[in-house]
Parts: structure tokens; sequence; C-alpha cells
């Protein structure tokens, strides 16, 4: 198993950053590919950002290209999400997940997930 916990989540003004954190314990991150999702109140989840096992793949959700960007360390066993340009629609609950069947967009996929950060974008 692994266990997955997220930070740096905040409340920034629209135009500004954050960088969340995904922390791994347990199990090597690097066995799984990992992703981002989001959920805002009354939202179904929704995908983010993902990252293949070695980190050679990225893929966003077209909401978020450009503006984020998913990286990481194997070696600290931690998954990055570089926010940008945030923009009020992009407040919600981030979570980070850990998949060992490959990288998708669909949340069933993850079989372990973070309790979530709070990243709330101000107008």
């Amino acid at each position: 198993q692994v266990q997955l916990v997220e930070s740096g989540g905040g409340l920034v003004q629209a135009g500004g950053s954050l960088r969340l954190s995904c922390a791994a314990s347990g199990r090597t991150l690097s066995s799984y590919a990992v992703g981002w999702f989001r959920q805002a109140p009354g939202k179904e989840r929704e995908f983010v950002a993902g990252i293949s096992r070695s980190g050679g793949v990225t893929y966003y959700a077209d909401s978020v290209k450009g503006r984020f960007t998913i990286s990481r360390d194997n070696v600290k066993n931690t998954v990055h999400l570089q926010m940008n340009s945030l923009k009020p629609e992009d407040t919600a609950v981030y979570y980070c997940a850990a998949s060992s069947s490959g990288y998708g967009i669909i949340p069933t996929m993850y079989n372990y997930w973070g309790q979530g950060t709070q990243v709330t974008v101000s107008s």
C-alpha cells in the first residue's frame, strides 16, 4: 500500500501561483502513475493532470493546459503540481492519486488517494 498526503493549498488572488505537493509513504511512488484531481462544491471530481511512472509522459485537462505543470521526484517520493495564472474557477479541493494500472483520466483507475488540500482563488 501507499499513503498519500497533499500540501501546499491555500488562498491566492486571481493570477497568482501555488505549488501543490503529494508526498508518499509505504511503497515507492515510482511504482505508480500519479494523477491530480479536483472537486468543487456541488460538482463531480475531475481530472486535472497526470504523470507516468517514469515522469516521461504528462497530460493535462484542457482547462489547465499551459497554466499547470505536473512533475515528480521518484527519489524523494513526491509529485508536484505547479499552478500558475490561477483563476477563480480553479477553486476546489485538490487530490493526488496513485494508479498501479497506468495513467488515465478516470478516477476509478486510481487505487490510492490523499485526503485533499483546499485551493481558493479570489477574484
